[in-house]
């Protein structure tokens, strides 16, 4: 097709919006597939793969637990920033809807990245770079509920356990300032897109903790499809 006959793409109106919030959440996809951990893990003395060392897992626990404590600081700063620039990203081609899919967008990213065969991490950092982003009235909420939740022995044993009470939390919390209208600090206008966003986010998260093998997220599953009736 001759490039004159193709229609130029519209940045403006309806269509305009689409397009732009297609474009957001595909940088914000891009952006979550930035392996954080990788890039440290080559950087440190002799290298070393992160993915078959450890749990296996491409992320800021398993980091810190082979290469150390600050290695795994800059793993879980890298990772939180990647998934608030996406929702910046978002945020500026497409309002408070873009900023929402493109941190979810970033979080699919980060867990099922397309170059190490859509095999990455577990998402938990890169979706409280999105809270941070998307909610921060709530964030403080966010952070207290992983406090806690760090604290009880029985949570501190059990990561996606923690995960998800954390990840309901965030959640309802969405849907009450929504429902509310509460003010939302710097992020965007509370609309429906918040706890959908957050709810997305939070099923890719343990869908990966499933992928995983945790031993622990199976049995939660297990208990949720005995209670529903429904086979996990």
């Amino acid at each position: 097709m001759h490039p004159s006959n193709v229609a130029p793409m519209r940045w403006t109106g309806r269509r305009g919006k689409v397009n732009r919030l297609g474009i957001g959440v595909a940088i914000g996809y891009l952006l979550g597939t930035f392996s954080t951990a990788d890039l440290v893990a080559k950087r440190a003395a002799g290298g070393i793969d992160l993915r078959a060392s450890g749990s296996g897992n491409p992320g800021a626990a398993n980091t810190a637990k082979l290469l150390g404590t600050k290695a795994g600081l800059t793993v879980m700063a890298g990772d939180i920033a990647k998934g608030a620039l996406a929702c910046g990203v978002g945020g500026a081609l497409a309002g408070g809807a873009g900023a929402h899919l493109a941190g979810t967008a970033s979080v699919a990213g980060h867990c099922y990245p397309v170059w190490n065969g859509f095999k990455g991490g577990k998402g938990v950092a890169a979706s409280v770079g999105q809270c941070f982003a998307t909610f921060p009235a709530y964030f403080p909420v966010d952070v207290g509920v992983a406090a806690a939740t760090a604290a009880v022995p029985a949570f501190k044993q059990r990561a996606f356990a923690a995960t998800l009470a954390s990840s309901c939390c965030w959640v309802f919390g969405g849907v009450l300032w929504w429902a509310k209208g509460w003010k939302n600090l710097w992020g965007p206008k509370p609309s429906v897109m918040l706890p959908v966003s957050a709810l997305l986010s939070s099923a890719i998260i343990a869908e990966r903790f499933l992928a995983a093998g945790d031993p622990n997220a199976r049995k939660l599953a297990d208990a949720a499809a005995s209670a529903t009736g429904v086979a996990a």
